[in-house]
């Protein structure tokens, strides 16, 4: 019998009233003696979770050549809300999409836990379940969740179900870190105008289907050009076309490897990330009519960037 987790990291308390969120705190997940005899190799267990919201532990059971899910949904509460955080009195919740080392992430989860941003990373996101962004997430108490679903059907959510669950998270920003798949159209039409990617130039040079990573700095050096940096930008159906949000300007410099240009610019990635970050927690997006989005200015409102 073989038992697999396509949400890993929940903690439940078996409830169906979600309360008011505030931080994580340390529940205890006692399964009832059903699942406990369908499933010996299940165990209760602790964990630290984010309060106020439903969680879905989706598992499957398969014996043979046959094979059944059961889905317990749990929440886990607090008695108190600080009515303090977040412009409208609350601290937004952030959906981070990994695929890798997850660098961007830490740094915004960082930002987070030392005050710096008025929200809460509350799931993470990511196609390669073993992945450091991944293992970083379970070491700190971050749910994890598998998209897309694997080709043998039994790890992983689909779009809908991946819509689903981030709703139950009552997701505020889907953040995209270093995730190198497409996102469905299902998750761009619930969120509209409400998830963001980081790219390693200045878009839209270099960018689109196959640009990633190293690949990105090699053909910035090979064409000679003389500046590149991060780009912040709203997601749509295509890679790295939707509208520009931020970016950065770093030098490329005469004898520069990749290598040395990556490390350059993405120091001004975790900068410029978080900052971005703050500005959404805080509700300091706007847009110009011809509908491109600025950001206020923190100190003065009536200036944008």
């Amino acid at each position: 019998m073989e038992i697999q987790h396509i949400v890993s990291g929940f903690s439940p308390k078996l409830s169906y009233a979600p309360s008011n969120p505030i931080g994580k705190q340390l529940i205890s997940l006692k399964l009832p003696s059903l699942l406990s005899s369908s499933y010996p190799s299940l165990q209760s267990q602790n964990f630290a979770v984010p309060s106020g919201a439903l969680y879905p532990i989706s598992i499957a059971k398969k014996d043979g050549l046959c094979s059944s899910r059961i889905r317990v949904w749990c929440s886990s509460s607090s008695d108190t809300a600080d009515p303090s955080n977040g412009h409208d009195g609350r601290r937004k919740k952030l959906a981070v999409f990994v695929s890798g080392g997850g660098s961007n992430f830490k740094s915004i989860h960082e930002a987070s836990k030392r005050g710096s941003l008025r929200g809460d990373v509350v799931v993470l996101v990511t196609n390669k379940s073993d992945c450091g962004g991944a293992e970083y997430a379970r070491q700190n108490g971050i749910p994890v969740i598998v998209f897309p679903k694997a080709k043998d059907g039994y790890d992983g959510l689909s779009a809908n179900d991946l819509v689903d669950t981030l709703r139950r998270f009552e997701v505020d920003f889907v953040l995209l870190a270093g995730y190198l798949k497409l996102i469905p159209a299902e998750l761009i039409r619930a969120y509209q105008r409400s998830i963001f990617n980081i790219h390693p130039s200045l878009l839209p040079a270099f960018g689109g289907k196959g640009f990633y990573g190293m690949k990105v700095h090699k053909a910035v050096i090979a064409s000679g050009a003389r500046f590149s940096g991060p780009t912040i930008h709203f997601v749509d159906e295509h890679y790295d076309t939707g509208r520009i949000l931020a970016q950065r300007v770093v030098p490329v410099l005469t004898n520069d490897t990749p290598e040395e240009l990556a490390a350059r610019v993405l120091r001004e990635e975790h900068q410029l990330y978080v900052e971005v970050v703050e500005a959404l927690c805080e509700d300091r997006i706007v847009w110009r009519k011809d509908g491109v989005p600025l950001i206020q200015r923190k100190e003065n409102p009536n200036e944008t960037c």
